[in-house]
């Protein structure tokens, strides 16, 4: 998941070289957390936090086949 919400990220973003992207798993979840620079910050969540939403979309789909929750924490 990580690298999906990487390549996501850096695609959307002025200043790819400032986003840094963590991954922490546990046995029920995985959590990612996406950081990119102030500047980028609107770009990322989007007007009315569509893109943000559609991330969280793209990255579920994505692990639906490990029956695992995951959670994207914007920052």
């Amino acid at each position: 998941m990580k690298e999906l919400v990487e390549i996501i990220a850096k695609s959307l973003v002025d200043a790819p070289d400032q986003v840094v992207v963590t991954e922490t798993t546990d046995e029920h979840t995985i959590n990612v957390e996406l950081t990119v620079a102030p500047d980028d910050m609107g770009k990322v969540i989007g007007k009315s936090g569509r893109i943000a939403k559609a991330i969280r979309t793209v990255v579920k789909a994505a692990a639906s086949k490990s029956d695992k929750k995951v959670i994207v924490d914007i920052k």
